[in-house]
């Protein structure tokens, strides 16, 4: 077995004690509870994540919480693969500056439809401090750029395999209505046997006859659901029904809200689906962006911070009153857009990646955003229009192409979180 050695010299410092007068008395101040790779785990680390977790179930409206030692073993289980891809993110040099970090903050704030300074205030009501917060989004911002590096470069759309969805049953789904979902996973590996298989199949119908008899959903997910969003009720959000496999999608279809489906059958396991909410899919405008941007790409030759100070000298000359189109031509590494000066012509927010797709909308028409960074590099963009024009077929196969890609997205998530789970050296402490 491959050994970490400095992960084992870690792991012997565990259980900091200190000497108090002369009774000597031994005061535990923390202690390692998880060794992943290079990197430990602290007690502290995860009781602060289990007091978070009871406390947003109990906000969510959960009757009653699950046993604090089944919400402190998932609590483990997130913080290892956290560890894991943190520990990749430092590797890759992928780092969240300041600047990105206090938008995100903001685009927080505004999403909850408050100031910043308000929904700081918020947080520390709730007995969360701001620095936390700040922190465990600098984290999450860490973790996406990873997934969105190493999952996504696993993943190809075909021309023909949107052809074939738009002219399917599901692919006319995609103007439908958007529903939100929570979901119980109970994983089967592809090298399960079928004794292990059958065992998960049993207790995925234990689990279904609970909740048709009032078990709460909440509960039973942070619990002994085995997916990735476990410790948030097993909540997933709003999605399309062309977002989910077809046999979900149809389960889903026909359920009222607050209906749930018998348990479903997927390569990665067992699914129990829940219809938290239901809405729209009449409209069928959408809103276009006219768009151009710099791109400024970190490399061999050029460090993270050395791209950051560029972009930000860019932004400052453009500030200037010089011109956006001759500078990016100049210096923009993007070679789709430079030699146009950085257009990107007529597009739809849901084709960019989301942190250019949530400074875009958040840039007032007509002036330059302050530099971000996504997983390509880092930008400054300029929205130079905005209109709201009728659903196109180049707009009917851009959404095929997204829904294909995030649908492939969350199925090639799970099995890469397996993967590197079992690749990696992870050592818990009793």
């Amino acid at each position: 077995m491959h050994f970490k050695l400095h992960a084992k010299l870690i792991g012997l410092c565990a259980g900091l004690l200190i000497s108090t007068g002369l009774q000597a008395q031994m005061v535990e101040l923390d202690r390692v509870v998880a060794i992943v790779d290079n990197d430990v785990i602290m007690a502290s680390q995860v009781e602060e994540r289990v007091n978070s977790v009871r406390a947003q179930l109990s906000q969510g409206g959960s009757r009653e919480l699950p046993p604090t030692e089944e919400i402190r073993k998932q609590v483990m289980d997130r913080l290892i693969l956290e560890s894991i891809q943190l520990q990749m993110g430092e590797r890759a040099g992928i780092q969240i500056d300041d600047a990105s970090l206090n938008q995100t903050m903001q685009q927080l704030a505004e999403r909850n439809g408050v100031t910043l300074e308000q929904f700081r205030a918020a947080l520390e009501r709730d007995g969360i401090s701001y620095r936390q917060a700040r922190e465990q989004v600098r984290r999450e911002m860490i973790i996406n750029r990873v997934r969105q590096r190493r999952v996504a470069e696993r993943i190809q759309v075909s021309d023909q395999e949107v052809r074939n969805f738009l002219n399917s049953e599901m692919g006319r789904y995609q103007t439908s209505a958007d529903y939100r979902l929570a979901m119980i996973v109970l994983p089967v590996s592809e090298t399960a046997s079928n004794e292990q298989a059958r065992r998960q199949a049993e207790m995925a119908e234990q689990i279904h006859r609970e909740l048709q008899e009032g078990a709460d959903f909440t509960r039973l997910a942070v619990s002994r659901s085995g997916g990735e969003h476990a410790l948030e009720g097993g909540e997933l959000g709003w999605r399309k029904a062309a977002q989910l496999p077809p046999e979900f999608a149809n389960a889903v279809d026909r359920l009222e809200i607050g209906g749930i489906t018998p348990p479903l059958r997927s390569p990665v396991g067992f699914h129990i689906l829940k219809l938290l909410d239901k809405r729209g899919g009449d409209n069928l405008l959408v809103d276009e962006f006219n768009v151009r941007h710099i791109l400024i790409k970190p490399s061999e030759i050029r460090s993270e911070a050395e791209a950051a100070q560029l972009i930000q000298r860019l932004y400052e000359r453009i500030s200037n009153g010089e011109s956006f189109e001759t500078l990016a031509r100049s210096f923009s590494e993007d070679p789709g857009t430079a030699l146009n000066g950085g257009s990107l012509d007529w597009i739809t927010a849901d084709a960019m990646v989301p942190e250019f797709r949530d400074t875009m909308l958040s840039t007032p028409k007509g002036t330059v955003s302050a530099p971000f960074q996504s997983q390509f590099g880092w930008h400054i963009l300029q929205v130079l229009d905005q209109r709201e024009v009728d659903m196109t077929d180049e707009m009917r196969e851009q959404q095929a192409r997204n829904m294909l890609q995030n649908r492939k997205f969350d199925e090639e998530l799970q099995s890469w979180l397996q993967e590197i789970r079992d690749e990696a050296y992870v050592e818990i402490k009793s």
